[in-house]
């Protein structure tokens, strides 16, 4: 056994259950608290073992569950950067690429190095996994909200332009999901009045 590797590897496991520490916006569906990073995380990964087959283009599921549970391991030090927060957002890139060096460096360099190419593959965007990752990441607060009766977006006062912006590359992993959203979870809630309508969906 080699006793540097895994005490790094033991590191690195402690290290990461500050995640479940790290708040977000998002309401459970008892609506009596909100959720934190490590529940959204695992929540994602089972939704993408079940909906993968809506992805627009072949995926590797495991791959992409990968990308899903660590994506926001960097929030330990960076913070949650609320979605509608466009202040936050200009200094956002910064906080995670430095808590990223931080953090993947606890891993011996073989793993660190693997997962932080995971990372940045989400970060991008551009491969099929990574894109469905995002579709997830967006799909899965927005079917809580709507599952609390749009109790966070109340709360904020959110816009349906920052809810399209939010979502503007949701269809690049799964149009099918997309609309399934835009349909079931987004549009019952402008009709409640729960989504500030400022604009107009246009549809495709």
């Amino acid at each position: 056994m080699d006793k540097e590797r895994i005490e790094k590897q033991f590191a690195f496991c402690r290290e990461i259950d500050k995640e479940k520490f790290i708040g977000r916006q998002t309401y459970l569906t008892g609506a009596k608290r909100k959720e934190n990073d490590a529940e959204h995380a695992w929540h994602m990964a089972i939704m993408t073992l079940l909906l993968s087959e809506y992805a627009n283009e072949k995926i590797d599921v495991l791959k992409t569950i990968s990308m899903l549970l660590i994506h926001d391991l960097v929030e330990i030090d960076a913070g949650d950067t609320f979605a509608y927060d466009e202040e936050a957002k200009k200094t956002q890139r910064e906080r995670e690429l430095m808590a990223a060096d931080r953090i993947f460096g606890l891993l011996p360099s073989d793993q660190g190095d693997k997962l932080r190419a995971l990372w940045d593959e989400f970060e991008e965007g551009t491969t099929p996994e990574a894109k469905f990752a995002h579709t997830m990441d967006n799909i899965q607060p927005t079917m809580l909200n709507a599952a609390t009766n749009g109790k966070s977006w109340k709360e904020k006062g959110v816009q349906l332009s920052q809810i399209l912006n939010r979502n503007s590359n949701t269809a690049d992993g799964s149009q099918t999901l997309w609309e399934y959203s835009l349909q079931h979870f987004i549009e019952p809630n402008i009709e409640k009045g729960n989504i500030i309508e400022d604009t107009e969906i246009k549809k495709v």
